[in-house]
């Protein structure tokens, strides 16, 4: 058996093991947004109410994380549904979502916002993402930043004959390759075995097996962030019954019902098949090499010592790293706008994307 431990998954953020620093799992039912894009809300500057059918989190009447500063390690966003407006102290912005990725290697440092806008008007705005931090080795805290733009047409997936769905957001899976992450990035380089991985088991008996890793020193957690109850059945008992069993799931043979975190031992292969309940179960798991370092954080900063965060602090007070060229803290972009990516001054657009500005009715948000 390849579990090492397992603990309730109570919220967000997550433990992590190294290289991670970080996880959360952002899942927002926003309604139907106004002309604006605004919720119906106001936000507080700081709401993140769990119990909450959404959240404001630091925006005003658009929700999301106005302008704020990183240092020292990446950000890797990867989506499910929804839309997320970036734009960074570089110039660089994009509107991306429904299964797109962003990575961003912060490095020496780099101001950026990521506002939620609710572009549908006439229906919810169902907004899941995972942010994930990953740390940078001290060699390369200071190195340029850098971002890439992962259409959610060109990431990989794979379905398997049992139902299992994968989505390979980072490295490598029986064969099957991620796009690639930045230069600088730890995973850049394959020795260090650097995993992303959405699984969901939409069906009793949907079943997976997560290889075991090649490399040594490799840390490798899962994480079951959703058991959905099937809907409701043409017959009332049956649909009773289904809603209190919920989905339940085994890993490594051994039966779950709730959401957790495991540890694993990534030198053996773990299996996990969802059991009962008709509903979905999903999960992600993170894997990686041990970056073997000191970690000094604070706030937006993750550096090796004190004296590093301080000069962090410093160089932002004097420098902002670069300024914000952009009119708005909590930068949004117009209604019409589809998916984009400016990067460099260039704008580019999804495979098979005309490059207009208009929201197709082929992007569902």
């Amino acid at each position: 058996m390849s579990i090492l431990s397992h603990s309730p998954l109570s919220g967000f953020p997550a433990d992590t093991p190294s290289p991670f620093l970080f996880l959360i799992y952002h899942s927002d039912n926003y309604p139907a947004g106004n002309s604006k894009m605004e919720a119906p809300i106001r936000g507080n500057g700081a709401h993140f109410d769990p119990s909450a059918p959404y959240r404001m989190y630091h925006g005003d009447k658009i929700p999301g994380f106005p302008q704020h500063p990183h240092r020292g390690f990446e950000t890797i966003t990867a989506t499910m549904s929804g839309i997320i407006d970036h734009a960074d102290s570089h110039g660089n912005a994009g509107r991306y979502g429904s299964g797109d990725l962003q990575w961003m290697t912060a490095g020496s440092g780099v101001v950026h916002g990521e506002m939620f806008p609710l572009v549908n008007q006439d229906k919810n705005n169902k907004n899941r993402f995972f942010q994930i931090w990953l740390n940078l080795p001290k060699k390369d805290k200071m190195t340029p930043p850098k971002f890439a733009m992962h259409w959610a047409e060109d990431v990989v997936k794979h379905t398997n004959d049992s139902g299992a769905k994968l989505t390979l957001f980072a490295g490598q899976f029986n064969g099957l390759t991620a796009l690639s992450p930045t230069p600088a990035s730890w995973a850049s380089n394959p020795d260090n075995d650097v995993g992303i991985f959405h699984i969901t088991l939409p069906l009793p008996n949907a079943t997976i097996t997560i290889p075991p890793s090649a490399k040594s020193s490799v840390n490798r957690a899962l994480y079951c962030i959703e058991t959905r109850q099937a809907p409701a059945s043409a017959s009332a008992s049956a649909s009773k019954a289904s809603a209190s069993a919920g989905s339940s799931y085994s890993v490594d043979g051994e039966s779950f019902s709730s959401t957790k975190m495991f540890t694993l031992d990534a030198k053996m292969p773990t299996t996990i098949t969802s059991l009962g309940g008709g509903g979905s179960v999903e999960f992600l798991v993170l894997q990686g090499r041990s970056i073997d370092e000191p970690i000094a954080k604070h706030g937006p900063f993750v550096m090796n010592t004190q004296e590093e965060i301080q000069q962090a602090f410093s160089d932002y007070r004097k420098t902002e790293f670069g300024g914000w060229p952009w009119p708005k803290d909590s930068m949004v972009f117009p209604i019409e706008k589809g998916r984009f990516s400016l990067l460099d001054n260039e704008e580019t657009y999804p495979p098979g994307w005309s490059g207009k500005w208009i929201k197709t009715k082929k992007e569902e948000f």
